[in-house]
Parts: C-alpha cells; structure tokens; sequence
C-alpha cells in the first residue's frame, strides 16, 4: 500500500510539474491593436510552445497607467512610444534587454537606434516607425486644396474630421503651427496650443486611435489626421483614400519593443523579439498591418510595388523634416490637463 501511495504521489507531482511548466510557458503581450498578425503568433506558438497572451490598450497613457498600478508586473512584453520608453526607463519600469538573447539583432536598421529617448538601447528596440499625416477621402475633397495642418480648420470641415485619440500627437500639430517645438514643456505654450485647438473642436467628429483608417471607409469622416500604415491599409480598399505629407512635417513616431522590470517571463520575451526581428516576420507585419519595419533583410522579400511604396518606407526628406516625440517629464501632466479640457469642452 506504501508502495502504491508513493506511486501515485509521483505521478500527481509529474502531472503537477507539467501543468506547471506548461502554466509557465505564456507569454504576456500588451500592445497596440492590430500591430502583429494572428498568423504570427500562431507561428511563434508552433515553434516554441509558449502560448502568447495578447491584450491591447489604445494610447500610451493608458498603458502607462495599467504598468505603474501594477508596479510593473503583469505583462512579459509591452509596445511603448518613443518618448514613454524614456518616462518608463527613468521611473525604473523597465528591465534591461540581453542583447546575447537576440541573434536577430543585426537586422534592425542602425539609423532607427541610438535615439535620445535610449541612447545605447538597454531598454528598447524599434519595432514600428512611421509618420502621422493628413488622410482625405477624394471623393468629398480634392487632396490638391490641402497641404497644411492648418487647413484641418477650415469651416467647411464641420464634422467631417478626425484627430487622433492622443494628447502628444494632436498637441503637435498646433505646436508646429503656433511655431513651438513639439517637445516644449513650456506651460504658456502647450496653453496657446491648447487654445488653437480649441477652435479646430466643432469640425471634429470623432477622437481614435484604434484602427483610424476605419471611420474613413466606413465614410464617417473625410479628413484629418491619419498614420501612413493605416492610410496604406484603407487605400487598397478605397483608392479614393489618399495621404498627404502637411509642408510643416510630420508627426514622426516609432513604437519600441520593452520588458517590464516586473515581466514574469523575460525569457519568453526576448525569444518573441527575436522572432519578430527575422526579415520574414517584417515581411507578414508589412503586408498584413502596412506599416514600416526598421529592417535591413525584408525589402528584398517584398513585391517591388510595396518596397517602393512611400506610406510604407517614408522619403527620407518627409523622415528629416518630422519630429521625433521626446519625453517631457513632468510636463506630460501639463499636456493631460489641456486635453482633457479640450475633450470635455473646457469643463
């Protein structure tokens, strides 16, 4: 009977170990919507074994604000913007990447690295980068009458316009107009920015960030702002969406592969990234999302018309001439304050 028991007690702790295991083997992954393709993670799962948990946040606020009540714990992999890879890495939320880990590394183009928000990348790579500019259906408004940010304020666009759901970005653009850097911290500044703005609110219909290609196939809206990859997205299905680079620059942003300092995984992350890196994951992120990837291998993988697509590889002179948005520290809480008036109607 002895026997017997201890028979069974080995089996139960094998069992119990393989659930474990396997319970160990889930990768955490929070990130933009739409930003990796089912097929992928399929893929990466096939291959590996670890199963890949994906959510989705809507802006960098929120997935900032998700992080630090959970002290950094929850997720194994996040997609931050450029300029909260540098609030995150100050705020000690971030964990050092093991660039041994990554034999895939040698891919990622080395003029999207060494940014100021990272300067050596301990904490983050490039995953996405692309430029906000104006999107306008054809068939409401003839893209040859517009080549400004300013022209988003025209009467005639009364409801017709989209902003993005982000403070940053929406900032931007009337900082750009008003003649102030993007990145000021500059209190009277972001205030006359938020003021501009404030006039722009009756012509706007919709604030998104989720899938903004959307409300203009879904003929919703006719202009406003819009990310190159999505613009790419809507014009194969409606040629009349076109994309227009405003003469001031545009937004330039890139979105960075992080592991939070409290990952529970970091192992399962760094082989997730080093996945990702390969030319042939650019290649299925490129033709499925349309977006750029900072990836030396993947234009030769591709069909000439999107190696040469300008919304998928940006001239570099529209690359030059945008901004690149930087962490403003505690500014940002400057920043809130004015979107949220700007939101709520200055209530």
């Amino acid at each position: 009977k002895l026997k017997k028991f201890f028979a069974k007690l080995a089996v139960t702790a094998m069992a119990f170990s393989s659930v474990m295991a396997n319970a160990a083997e889930k990768l955490y992954v929070y990130n933009w919507t739409e930003y990796v393709p089912s097929s992928l993670l399929e893929q990466f799962t096939k291959e590996t074994g670890i199963e890949v948990i994906y959510s989705t946040f809507e802006s960098n606020e929120e997935m900032y604000s998700k992080l630090k009540l959970s002290n950094s714990t929850g997720y194994d992999i996040v997609f931050p913007s450029s300029y909260y890879v540098g609030k995150m890495a100050k705020e000690g939320m971030l964990a050092e990447l093991d660039k041994s880990k990554l034999t895939n590394l040698k891919n990622i183009t080395p003029d999207l690295m060494g940014k100021p928000f990272d300067p050596e990348n301990k904490y983050s790579l490039p995953y996405v980068y692309g430029l906000t500019g104006i999107g306008v259906n054809a068939a409401d408004i003839d893209p040859k009458t517009i080549s400004s940010w300013g022209d988003l304020w025209r009467d005639e666009y009364k409801g017709k316009l989209l902003l993005m759901n982000d403070p940053r970005e929406v900032f931007h653009i009337a900082l750009l107009l008003n003649g102030k850097s993007p990145n000021t911290e500059n209190e009277e500044e972001i205030k006359a920015a938020y003021e501009r703005l404030k006039t722009i609110v009756p012509n706007v219909l919709v604030f998104n960030s989720d899938s903004p290609e959307m409300p203009y196939l879904q003929g919703e809206v006719a202009v406003g702002m819009q990310w190159a990859g999505s613009a790419h997205r809507a014009k194969s299905e409606n040629p009349d969406l076109q994309f227009i680079f405003p003469k001031e620059g545009a937004v330039l942003w890139m979105d960075n592969y992080v592991i939070p300092k409290g990952a529970a995984n970091k192992e399962a992350a760094h082989k997730f990234i080093d996945f990702l890196l390969r030319p042939e994951s650019a290649k299925e992120v490129i033709e499925t999302m349309g977006f750029s990837m900072p990836n030396e291998g993947v234009k030769t993988l591709l069909s000439p018309e999107l190696a040469s697509d300008p919304l998928i590889f940006p001239p570099s002179e529209e690359i030059n001439k945008g901004v690149l948005q930087a962490d403003v520290g505690p500014a940002v809480e400057i920043y809130e304050k004015y979107w949220n008036l700007l939101k709520t109607g200055g209530k």
